[in-house]
């Protein structure tokens, strides 16, 4: 068995009519496409890329991203989600938790423009502003990173810090922004105690095999254990071949076993590598990916807190070998 994906919000998955397509992210009309049908198979999709998506909860949104398994793809997404997020016109301050391994700047591209960062803020040496770095593509995305490469943390550094930062955020002259994007670093170590601290939501990143899935099992129950409830778990690098070939647990199975809402599905894509490789996120690329188009409509789910849900169907029977005559 292998699991497809449903969508609960209103935008639906049709690469030909993605909204970056466009010179404005939003169409100006809605498109109703006539039913597909296929036996037993009905569709109705209708595409509303004529609104922009309504923010849900209070603002800042403050979210953490994380899995406990380095490499699962933490900061991909944080770039990714974080670029999307701007793009539908969101303020969003992404902050780069690693600390003395962070990343987060070279995905974007930003690495370069990165003078001060938070230890300096908080030593007196900057003033916060000083820190931000904004992003030149668009306007209303900011970057913040805890510390420079190969450097630790000053003695004293912990939740609270960061806490103290967010609401600095909060009350800055620019007005708060609406989201607070925070890329966690691998672990379940003080740094990871560190990052989760201010937030009031997850993003959990995993991949489908078993050492990333144990890995995330045990961060769900810290996550819980410091008040935050609400998780979703974002599926990444999956390969429906071999889910097909039973090679790959389904995203389901994923599911069933984490019992945490979907946000997303990111198939895997070479063209990821590139991107990192230049500094230029994935949701930017043009024409549109598979895995950028899947970037894009998360985001659109964590501003409306909406979810996708993945349903069963039957596997394609598999080709019957010489051998299967005489019974093998």
């Amino acid at each position: 068995m292998t699991s497809l994906l449903t969508h609960s919000n209103p935008i639906s998955y049709f690469p030909n009519s993605s909204p970056t397509l466009s010179k404005s992210p939003f169409f100006t009309h809605t498109k109703t496409l006539k039913p597909f049908k296929h036996k037993s198979l009905t569709v109705n999709s209708i595409l509303q890329y004529n609104r922009k998506p309504e923010l849900a909860g209070d603002t800042p949104r403050v979210v953490v991203i994380t899995s406990g398994k380095g490499g699962v793809g933490k900061t991909t997404t944080t770039a990714n989600i974080g670029l999307s997020l701007a793009r539908l016109g969101f303020s969003v301050v992404a902050i780069d938790a690693d600390v003395g391994l962070r990343n987060l700047d070279l995905l974007l591209g930003l690495e370069s423009r990165v003078n001060y960062t938070v230890v300096e803020v908080l030593n007196g040496d900057c003033r916060l502003d000083q820190a931000l770095v904004r992003d030149k593509r668009f306007s209303n995305f900011e970057l913040l990173c805890i510390s420079k490469p190969r450097s630790k943390l000053p003695i004293g550094f912990g939740g609270k810090a960061l806490v103290w930062l967010v609401d600095a955020l909060k009350d800055r002259e620019e007005g708060c922004p609406d989201f607070i994007l925070i890329d966690c670093p691998a672990g379940i170590d003080a740094g990871f105690i560190t990052a989760i601290t201010p937030a009031n939501e997850a993003v959990l990143v995993t991949t489908p095999d078993i050492t990333a899935l144990r890995d995330a099992d045990r961060v769900i129950g810290l996550l819980e254990c410091d008040g935050i409830r609400d998780i979703k778990m974002m599926v990444n690098r999956v390969r429906t071949d071999m889910i097909k070939g039973e090679d790959m647990m389904s995203v389901l199975d994923v599911q069933e076993m984490l019992g945490l809402a979907l946000l997303g599905v990111i198939p895997e894509d070479s063209e990821v590598i590139r991107s990192t490789n230049r500094g230029f996120p994935l949701v930017l690329n043009k024409p549109p990916t598979l895995a950028g188009l899947a970037f894009e409509q998360a985001a659109w789910r964590l501003v409306e807190q909406d979810s996708m849900k993945a349903v069963m169907v039957e596997e394609e029977p598999k080709k019957r070998g010489f051998f299967s005559f005489f019974g093998g």
